[in-house]
């Protein structure tokens, strides 16, 4: 790369979607292997951010043509740069779904409810400790 010019830096938004009367979280299961984060194969539904996007409506976009669920952005809870692509930016949002029929769709073939304290173990690659202690701070109502 030639002195001065700067390498891409991507932005990937996440939705921690809770549903605050089962006190569970929603995540997603891919069908193929992601382009970033090798190995990687349970998630929080995400959309990528591109210049010019409006993140709360990106969001809510892709959540639902992935999840076929409505949801209401209630604000970014965490952001990361991942230690497995140092050029991914995550930010992470705590959301709820307020409509809509839970299918999964485009890259996720499965999706499931699951307690925050089960995180661990559907999540193969790196899992910040901060991010896990606000999830179960979730579930004990903090």
């Amino acid at each position: 790369m030639e002195q001065g010019t700067k390498a891409p830096f991507h932005v990937v938004l996440l939705a921690v979607i809770f549903d605050p009367a089962k006190r569970k979280i929603l995540i997603a299961k891919r069908g193929h292997e992601d382009e970033d984060i090798q190995n990687l194969v349970w998630q929080f539904p995400e959309a990528r951010l591109r210049h010019g996007d409006n993140i709360d409506e990106i969001l809510k976009v892709k959540v639902k043509e992935k999840t076929g669920l409505n949801i209401e952005n209630l604000g970014a809870i965490f952001s990361k740069v991942y230690p497995e692509k140092k050029d991914l930016l995550g930010i992470y949002y705590l959301c709820e779904a307020t409509s809509g029929k839970i299918k999964a769709a485009n890259d996720f073939v499965e999706l499931e409810w699951i307690s925050p304290k089960e995180v661990e173990k559907y999540f193969t690659t790196s899992f910040h400790p901060k991010l896990k202690e606000y999830l179960n701070g979730l579930v004990n109502g903090q």
